[in-house]
């Protein structure tokens, strides 16, 4: 659906409040706490750079458009994420890589780009090789911490072969049924949120100690949603009451956050126990319960930004501004078309230009982005 046919009044209310919750918040207060910004240095950017150090892109096929490369040197993006369709081999994304990181030499933002993958081990991996393991063979596993660690080697390891230096793994959901969401395709490591907090956190530990910052995700938890809520799809509801949802789908964040993980990725699902409007991703009360509740001051960062989930909520505008005005750190534009990655960068550069964004608190986001960057040089 388009953002044309979405329903007015829902998307309205979501830009109109966006500003006012984030104030009554105090949002935008706590993230420039937390970022640091150095108001000199983002001074120096146009409206349309300062946005750009928001925006993750994604490209179709082998090869990188000539559009993305313009973007990426006129100072209009943070990173680039890969996917199955961009991977031939490790030589050719290398050389992919290489490309990228070439046309951000001359970028006005002297810091690395983000170059991202999904290399969660088993059924979901971008690159071919390691971690070959899913997180459910690490959780049945005879030394299940062991093989953690393990996995977690194997991927930094991979990417950084290959000149990337975020994957958004581990998975910290808690599946509650044999073959439910996060089960059918093996990523959780256990029922167990105990369980799961040891070993995400193990390979926290292990894939950052190789280079790459590990990114855990999906925030508060998408272990409660069933086979068919797939927020990729469609809209998912999940009805879990805020003490289960605090004490045991939130419980490995806290573990991960301890060893230092440097993103969360928050899910596109409806959590009504927290905030009965709007889905984690685009919820100011979401990000402050990670936020003020667990104590996270790294980077947050969307789902992908076209997910079915966001059907009610308006096109890449509308939902990039949200996403932003939510404390989302980082927008990911993950459509393979360099177009949805530019639309999202005017939007931003356009609502931080008549106000509906607080421009401290989006520095404060680009500054949390620009010290990721610049830590992963």
């Amino acid at each position: 659906m388009s953002s044309a046919q979405q329903p007015l009044s829902r998307r309205g209310a979501l830009l109109a409040g966006t500003a006012a919750l984030a104030a009554g918040l105090g949002l935008a207060d706590r993230s420039a706490a937390a970022g640091r910004p150095d108001p000199a240095r983002l001074s120096a950017l146009t409206p349309e750079q300062r946005a750009g150090q928001r925006v993750v892109y994604s490209y179709p096929g082998l090869t990188p458009p000539a559009s993305l490369l313009s973007a990426i040197r006129a100072g209009r993006a943070a990173g680039v994420i890969f996917f199955t369709e961009n991977v031939e081999s490790l030589d050719q994304i290398a050389d992919v890589v290489r490309e990228l990181n070439e046309a951000n030499a001359s970028a006005p933002v002297k810091a690395p780009l983000l170059l991202m993958t999904d290399q969660e081990g088993g059924m979901v991996r971008r690159l071919p090789g390691a971690p070959v393991a899913s997180a459910k063979d690490v959780g049945t596993s005879a030394d299940a911490e062991f093989q953690a660690t393990f996995t977690g080697t194997g991927a930094g390891e991979n990417l950084a072969g290959v000149g990337m230096n975020v994957n958004l793994a581990p998975v910290l959901d808690v599946y509650r049924k044999e073959g439910d969401f996060t089960d059918q395709y093996e990523r959780s490591y256990s029922k167990d949120p105990q369980a799961v907090g040891v070993l995400g956190s193990a390979f926290v530990t292990a894939q950052q100690d190789a280079g790459v910052a590990a990114t855990a995700k999906h925030f508060p938890g998408l272990g409660p949603a069933t086979a068919s809520q797939n927020t990729d799809q469609r809209p998912v509801t999940l009805s879990t009451s805020a003490a289960t949802l605090r004490s045991v789908d939130e419980a490995p964040y806290r573990a991960a956050i301890s060893a230092g993980v440097k993103l969360v990725m928050l899910s596109w699902a409806l959590y009504p126990a927290l905030d009965a409007e709007l889905p984690a991703g685009l919820s100011p009360t979401v990000v402050g319960e990670l936020r003020d509740r667990l104590g996270f001051t790294g980077v947050t960062v969307t789902d992908a930004l076209e997910a079915g989930a966001l059907a009610d909520f308006g096109g890449v505008a509308e939902r990039a501004v949200a996403a932003a005005g939510a404390g989302m750190d980082l927008i990911l534009c993950s459509a393979r078309d360099v177009g949805q990655g530019e639309d999202a960068v005017d939007a931003l550069a356009g609502a931080l230009a008549d106000g509906t964004l607080d421009g401290a608190g989006f520095d404060a986001g680009a500054a949390r982005v620009r010290t990721l960057r610049e830590g992963l040089a």
